[in-house]
């Protein structure tokens, strides 16, 4: 399990627990949040999460940017100058910007754990723009698919290769 949110520490594709489902058949692939496998065959409510998941993204990042709104004001009434307040409008407007290219690149790619450890800060103030990004995605296919559907097609290719090349029960080969 990964430490950080609880989620099996697997690949798409990785068929790693002898006995587990799936695993006997080739490779599983890999749940999306708020997605779980749907994504392979688009089944089970996959539009109707899609829309779940876009709606609920954009009205989000309005949320967030009615919070910061607020805050924006609280620094108006506190009287704190006019510098100050370029400085904190500029700085959530940047990073909002470099968290909506890492969240967007990162549907396409898998990110560096360890740049992403160094980015959290980053990330965590510029929140409006990864809302966004994964509202714009959301739009198209849920989030990641592009990047997970790949890997699951890789791993499947892989599997089938390595099990056409068998043939019959290698116990009952005859010895010469």
């Amino acid at each position: 399990m990964s430490d950080e949110n609880g989620t099996p520490d697997t690949r798409a594709g990785s068929a790693d627990t002898p006995g587990a489902p799936g695993s006997a058949g080739g490779p599983r692939p890999e749940p999306l949040r708020f997605f779980g496998t749907s994504w392979v065959h688009h089944d089970q409510g996959y539009p109707a999460r899609r829309v779940g998941v876009a709606v609920g993204s954009l009205a989000a990042a309005a949320v967030a940017c009615l919070v910061l709104r607020f805050a924006y004001q609280g620094l108006r009434i506190a009287g704190i100058g006019g510098f100050v307040t370029v400085l904190m409008v500029g700085m959530f407007a940047v990073c909002s910007a470099l968290a909506f290219r890492h969240t967007w690149n990162g549907f396409s790619r898998r990110p560096d754990p360890e740049r992403q450890a160094s980015l959290r800060g980053l990330l965590a103030i510029g929140f409006v723009g990864s809302l966004l990004a994964y509202f714009f995605r959301s739009l198209t296919e849920a989030p990641g698919e592009k990047l997970h559907r790949e890997e699951y097609e890789a791993a499947r290719q892989r599997h089938h290769k390595r099990a056409s090349r068998r043939t019959g029960n290698p116990s009952k080969k005859r010895r010469r």
